[in-house]
C-alpha cells in the first residue's frame, strides 16, 4: 500500500515535463523493471553567489513509486545549492513520502541517481569540483 504523499505525488506530480535551455540532464534507468528517468536543471547563482539549482523538470517512465520519487526529489533539490542537492539521499525521499515498499525502495534510488547525473554533467561542463 503506498502512503497518501505517494499517491499525491504521481497523481499531481510536480516539475513534470522537460524544460527549454537546460544546463545539464541526468538520465539513468533500471533495466530489470523497465525504469527510466531524466532530470532537467537549469543553474544560476544564488543571494551568496553560488551554484544552485533555479528551475528543475523531469520525465519518467514508470511505475507509481518512479514517478512519484521523482516528483519528490524535484521539489527537494530546487533551490538548493548544487552542493546540498548532492547530499540528497534515497533515505531522504523515502521520508518525505512516507513508508515505500521495500521492493519499490529502487525507485528512491534511482532518482537520487539521475539527479547527481545532472549536477555531475553540469559541474563537467563547466569545470567545477
Amino acid at each position: 500500500m503506498y502512503s497518501k504523499e505517494i499517491i499525491d505525488h504521481f497523481q499531481n506530480p510536480k516539475n513534470m515535463g522537460a524544460i527549454e535551455g537546460v544546463d545539464a540532464v541526468g538520465s539513468v534507468g533500471n533495466p530489470v523493471c523497465g525504469d527510466i528517468m531524466k532530470i532537467y536543471i537549469k543553474v544560476g547563482k544564488n543571494e551568496s553567489g553560488e551554484d544552485a539549482i533555479k528551475d528543475i523538470g523531469f520525465e519518467t517512465l514508470g511505475c507509481v513509486a518512479a514517478i512519484s520519487t521523482t516528483s519528490m526529489i524535484t521539489e527537494m533539490a530546487k533551490g538548493k545549492t548544487l552542493d546540498e542537492a548532492m547530499k540528497i539521499e534515497f533515505k531522504d525521499v523515502e521520508s518525505a513520502l512516507g513508508e515505500i515498499p521495500p521492493v519499490k525502495l529502487h525507485c528512491a534510488d534511482l532518482s537520487v541517481r539521475a539527479l547527481r547525473e545532472a549536477i555531475g554533467q553540469y559541474k563537467n561542463s563547466n569545470r567545477i569540483s
